[in-house]
């Protein structure tokens, strides 16, 4: 680290106001929290701007997303897909009929089970999902070229940390 002082950021600006306003209390959770929300605001635009350049919206990406990413055969049950996505079974069959009309996803009726099926990702659904990807780590990446590769690996390693404890914190409230 360096010994150089930093500028204050907009967390750091609301944590002197609050600390004027309430000496008392502790808002050392907005250094991380706060920050971690920010940065979400800042970059959500950018990550939306990408997806619009592929005819989607973040959420139909993530339902072709998560069907890319499951490998061959591209194919998932609306639960699987449901699960991954933790949303409202609502929300996905609306994301499931925009997709299905753009042809990027097929639903197929199961051969084993005639009341259930699969959602398949077309080939043009698996172009598009690949391609929209890319362009969007590529868009992500222009937000940490900064920062040296050792701060970056710190970073993510310390972030996965704070996020497995608040999974575990969360799934065990939601268990009681």
């Amino acid at each position: 680290m360096s010994d150089k002082p930093q500028p204050a950021d907009h967390v750091e600006r609301l944590r002197g106001q609050w600390a004027r306003e309430l000496p008392d209390l502790d808002t050392s959770a907005m250094s991380i929290l706060g920050r971690a929300y920010r940065l979400s605001n800042l970059v959500r635009p950018s990550i939306e701007e990408t997806f619009a350049a592929f005819g989607l919206d973040r959420g139909e990406f993530d339902v072709i997303g998560t069907l890319r990413r499951s490998g061959p055969p591209y194919r998932l049950t609306p639960t699987d897909l449901y699960k991954s996505l933790m949303i409202s079974s609502g929300g996905l069959t609306h994301r499931l009929g925009r997709l299905e009309k753009m042809g990027l996803i097929a639903r197929e009726k199961s051969p084993e089970d005639g009341r259930s099926f699969f959602v398949s990702l077309t080939p043009e659904g698996q172009q598009r999902a690949e391609e929209a990807f890319r362009a969007d780590m590529a868009s992500e990446l222009q937000f940490l070229e900064q920062l040296p590769p050792e701060k970056r690996e710190a970073l993510a390693s310390m972030l996965r940390e704070l996020l497995l404890l608040a999974e575990e914190k969360t799934a065990t409230a939601a268990s009681k």
